[in-house]
Order: structure tokens, then C-alpha cells, then sequence
């Protein structure tokens, strides 16, 4: 769990990968959203993803991903092949745990009435935020697990609940944004527009109040703030899962970080490509609890608890259990969505 064994030009260098690739992934949205404003009368730079652009930027993402993998398997200075492993099996949780995460983005989106070509806008500084606040949780979470390794237990067991959770949610229920405490302190503070006013975050508004501003202006952001206001402080929430998570494969903060930041950079293009399918994923949810509960077994064995065994899990066994229960559960969603529409045919 040394932080050393990466000198910190190595984490300089990843950070500015980071910003190279999200700099390029903006500038390709800017520049179709420009030739979608040549093309019609929309606004310059905002265009709705087609799913096509969206599988197209999940495949890179990923592809940059197991190029990543691959300079851990051949470059990491200390046992670079289990290091490899442990980054695949990390990714690997991550990313499927992002799937269920975007649902719930989708339904907020549909709760602000935020239109598809909107939403990227949205989504990349969601992401910019996800990336800060995931830097600072892993970094305390290993400065933590180091000094207290008890503290994965507690992980274990949390991650036992959070499993168990998912076969008892209720999706019916929809979330209700307004009552996000972020969302209503900062409502109280600051002044909110009631309607939307394209993609813009803050625009200035013309009142009668002589109260306010001179020149009878003051500004006020709109309700696509506060959407990203809410995916923000979601993420946190999401976060709680996922990391933990991750420190069942892993204590190296180098492997933890990096495999969780690859998972959500790719994070807006895998939006746009299940926002269309989301319908196929009905039994996602229930291997993302097995998964949860797996690793969270996981990790109470790792730990040297009374009563309880101690048992190594080899990355490579936890790797192929993570990615077949996820496999089945999609392939099982993708029967029962083909065995509705068959029956509703006839």
C-alpha cells in the first residue's frame, strides 16, 4: 500500500493524460456541434449524440483503457503482471457499477427536462467534478486503509449492504431532485431561473425590482445548474460504492485511482450509447448486488478477523467472476427483453 512505489512525476504525467484526453474529447463534440450548426439553424457547439458517436467514443475509451493496462503489465515497476490484474479488475467493477449510475443520471435529466443535446455540456464538467472529488477519496482512503487496514472491514460489510440493497430497490420509485439538500440550499442562497435558456449555466435577466442590480440586471443560473449541481453530489453517493469496491482487488492508490478515473472518463460516451437500450439491462442490477456482495466477502476474509478465515481470493479468479455475473445478467436482460416483445407480437 505504498504510495512511493510511483515517484510523483508518474502521477503528473497521468494527471496530464487525463486533461489531453478530455481537452480532445471536448474539442471532437465542438466540432461536430459546429457542423451540426452549418447544417441547420441550431445552436453552435450543442448537438444531440447519435448512438452511433456514442459507441464509436465508448470503443476509444475503452481501447485507451487496455492501452493503459498494458503499459501497468509491462512498464510497472513491482510485480507488473498482478498490478495488470488488479487495474482490469478495478475497471472492470467501476465500469459496470457507472451503468447502473447512469440510469439514474437519465431520469434526472428527464426530471429537469434537459434535452438530449444539452446533456453532454452537462455530463463532461459532471465528470471534471467526479475526477477531483474521486482524487481526494481514494488518496484518504488509502492514507487511511494504511494506517487502520481494520478499516477494510468495515468497507466488507458496507459493500455487503450496498449489494443486498440493490435486489430490494424499487424501480418505480423516481428520484426527486428538489429534495437534494445541495439543490435547496443553493436555492436559497443564490436566484434560479425557472426555465431553461439553451445550453448556458448563468445568464444575466432583465427585473423590474429596484432592489437589485443598477440597470435593473441581475444574474441568476438556471436549472441546468442545478441538474449538474445534482449529478455532482449523486456521484458522491455513487463513490461511497465504487471505491471501497475497488480496494477489495487492490491497496496500491496508484491502481485504485487510475482504474477508477479511466472508468468514468468514458463515463459521457457510455451515457448516449445505453440512454437509447437502457430497456435491455433489466437484470443489471441484481449482478451488480452479486458483485458487491462478492467482493465484499472478499474483503472480510482479507481482513485477519476473529472467527473469520483467512483466505487470499487470487485477482485472476475475481477478475473472471466479476465479468461472467456481469455477462449473465446482461444476457439474461437482453432474453427477457426478446421473450416480452415476442409475446406481446402475438
Amino acid at each position: 500500500m505504498n504510495s512511493d512505489i510511483i515517484p510523483l512525476w508518474g502521477w503528473i504525467l497521468f494527471y496530464a493524460l487525463v486533461l489531453l484526453m478530455l481537452a480532445i474529447d471536448l474539442k471532437s463534440f465542438d466540432r461536430r456541434g459546429q457542423k451540426t450548426h452549418a447544417a441547420t439553424d441550431g445552436e453552435a457547439g450543442a448537438h444531440e449524440v447519435s448512438i452511433r458517436e456514442a459507441l464509436q467514443m465508448t470503443v476509444v475509451w475503452i481501447a485507451v483503457s487496455l492501452v493503459f493496462c498494458a503499459g501497468i503489465y509491462f512498464f510497472y515497476p513491482i510485480d507488473p503482471h498482478q498490478k495488470a490484474l488488479e487495474f482490469l479488475s478495478g475497471y472492470l467493477i467501476e465500469k459496470s457499477l457507472s451503468v447502473d449510475n447512469l440510469f439514474v443520471f437519465l431520469m434526472l435529466f428527464s426530471f429537469f427536462g434537459v434535452e438530449r443535446k444539452y446533456q453532454h455540456e452537462v455530463l463532461f464538467w459532471g465528470i471534471i467534478g467526479a475526477l477531483v472529488l474521486r482524487s481526494i477519496f481514494i488518496f484518504l482512503g488509502a492514507a487511511v486503509v494504511t494506517r487502520f487496514e481494520w478499516v477494510l472491514a468495515i468497507f466488507g460489510v458496507f459493500l455487503l449492504y450496498s449489494g443486498a440493497k440493490m435486489f430490494t430497490h424499487n424501480e418505480e420509485a423516481q428520484p426527486d431532485p428538489s429534495r437534494n439538500i445541495f439543490v435547496r440550499i443553493f436555492r436559497r442562497f443564490f436566484p434560479v431561473t425557472n426555465e431553461m435558456h439553451g445550453g448556458k449555466f448563468f445568464v444575466r435577466e432583465i427585473t423590474s425590482s429596484p432592489s437589485l442590480a443598477r440597470g435593473g440586471w441581475k444574474g441568476a443560473f438556471t436549472p441546468l445548474f442545478v441538474a449538474l449541481i445534482v449529478i455532482e453530489t449523486s456521484d458522491i453517493a455513487f463513490a461511497v460504492d465504487s471505491i471501497p469496491a475497488v480496494f477489495s482487488v487492490t491497496q496500491d492508490p496508484f491502481i485504485v485511482l487510475t482504474s477508477n478515473i479511466f472508468a468514468i472518463l468514458g463515463l459521457r460516451a457510455l451515457y448516449f450509447a445505453l440512454a437509447a437500450i437502457a430497456k435491455y439491462f433489466a437484470y443489471l442490477k441484481y449482478g451488480l448486488g452479486i458483485v458487491l456482495i462478492f467482493v465484499g466477502i472478499k474483503l472480510l476474509l482479507h481482513c485477519h478477523l476473529p472467527y473469520v478465515p483467512h483466505i487470499e481470493i487470487r485477482t485472476g479468479l475475481s477478475l473472471l467472476i466479476i465479468f461472467g455475473t456481469i455477462t449473465l445478467s446482461i444476457l439474461a436482460s437482453v432474453v427477457r427483453t426478446r421473450s416480452q416483445s415476442n409475446s406481446e407480437s402475438f
